[in-house]
């Protein structure tokens, strides 16, 4: 018999074996084991010890005791068991419990081998750059959406809804970056967690959707609705926009639903709390749910009907048409960039939850710190979408020159001119050069 089996005998047959059961209905014997599991391979023996310091340190002289006898054991003080923990090389493993919810709080280990204070404070300093540029670009695109009314462009109801789901994501940028220069902590509220993580969550599945229907939209504009009247185009449109914002809610919703603030150790956190009987079944299910609506759905139909967009225009005489092949490109490239590296992340996070990837602290250090740095890299999409989407396009540029330059011009027979002819940008240099 191993020495771990004989220990787990001695426990058995203490003195302490009641109370042992009690404190059990207070402790997620799931958290328990996944923690030895992380911990080494020798189960038994490190599970028998943490019983062990159970018996021997905790139910005589503790808090554990003291919470027994005077407050029914409503509450459970793990302080203890967290300084073993941390004996054991098992830092930051940090349970919080209340009645018989058990989370966890953090799950990382090996302190001080990664600097967790420069990595934050760095991808808060990007993201407060994110959100300058994010903010001005897009409220830029609404207001001149607004403004012009290009009724006649294809996708302009599209590029309209994507601008103002990329500005709500930005606009919760400093929310995040107040919590993330507090190592995550959160001091806001549950109500402020609830509502800032929807906010971000539904415009940031919005902006997804929109991209590819964008994708759709053109392709079948040019292929198959040539002829088909502006009115039922329109209509179609705004039908398949109400959609996806019903569906970026639905998909926000679950994630949503179990957030809670938490707190340990005087540390307060704004994470889901998932039913204590299946809770890993629920992250790794939540972190599918990501990774299919955010990017293995999306990026398949971006990718093909832009390449079906760009052999149909190729095989077209007119050379403007054939220089956007390039333009068309960048959309695959720019989304394959933004999203692969983080969702590439995720799934590898769900493979170490699932323990398919052997526990290490090489691995928990490499997936804390990939996973901020690829999810905050992911949110250069909201300052590269109106770029790429509106800015470069001669006729959005035509509708931000009159918006900006002409709107409070005293030449508006120049404006009247150029609203009349709708002339390209070369015409228009030539006119303003003869108006001098």
């Amino acid at each position: 018999m191993s020495s771990g089996e004989e220990s787990c005998a001695t426990v058995h047959s203490s003195p302490f074996q009641a109370k042992l059961e009690e404190i059990g209905t207070y402790i997620s014997c799931e958290a328990v084991l996944t923690a030895t599991l992380k911990a080494q391979k020798r189960v038994p023996a490190l599970l028998c010890s943490i019983l062990s310091f159970l018996c021997d340190n905790l139910l005589e002289n503790s808090p554990v005791t003291r919470n027994l006898k005077s407050a029914n054991m409503s509450a459970l003080d793990l302080t203890s068991i967290l300084d073993f923990l941390e004996k054991a090389n098992l830092t930051e493993i940090n349970w919080m419990c209340n009645n018989s919810d058990c989370i966890t709080v953090d799950a990382t280990t090996c302190p001080g081998t990664l600097n967790k204070s420069a990595l934050l404070y760095t991808l808060s300093f990007f993201c407060i750059f994110i959100f300058v540029i994010g903010l001005v670009a897009n409220s830029v695109v609404v207001w001149v959406n607004l403004q012009a009314k290009m009724t006649g462009y294809e996708t302009h109801l599209y590029i309209f809804n994507l601008a103002v789901a990329d500005l709500c994501v930005v606009i919760t940028l400093p929310v995040w970056v107040v919590s993330l220069v507090q190592h995550n902590q959160w001091h806001m509220g549950e109500i402020t967690c609830k509502i800032t993580h929807l906010i971000f969550s539904i415009n940031l599945y919005g902006s997804i959707f929109f991209l590819a229907c964008m994708s759709v939209d053109r392709y079948l504009s040019v292929t198959c609705f040539t002829n088909s009247s502006n009115r039922k185009k329109k209509i179609a449109r705004r039908c398949i926009c109400i959609l996806v914002w019903l569906l970026a809610f639905s998909a926000s919703l679950p994630d949503t639903y179990f957030l809670k603030t938490v707190s340990t150790n005087n540390e307060t956190y704004c994470r889901p709390v998932y039913p204590e009987e299946s809770f890993k079944e629920w992250l790794v299910g939540m972190e599918l749910i990501s990774v299919v609506l955010g990017f293995l759905i999306p990026f398949p139909v971006i990718a093909l009907f832009y390449f079906l967009l760009a052999k149909t225009i190729s095989a077209s005489s007119d050379q403007e048409r054939k220089s956007s092949g390039k333009i068309i490109f960048s959309y695959v490239v720019v989304f394959l960039v933004c999203w692969l590296p983080y969702h590439t992340t995720v799934l590898l996070d769900i493979f170490y939850s699932l323990h398919f990837i052997p526990f290490s602290c090489q691995m928990e250090n490499f997936l804390y710190a990939t996973l901020h740095i690829t999810q905050c890299f992911s949110l250069v999409h909201c300052c590269v979408n109106p770029i790429l989407y509106s800015f470069i396009n001669r006729n959005y540029r035509y509708e931000l020159m009159k918006a900006f330059i002409f709107k409070y011009s005293a030449k508006t027979g120049l404006t009247k001119l150029i609203d009349a002819s709708r002339v390209s940008e070369a015409e228009y240099s030539a006119l303003e050069q003869n108006t001098k």
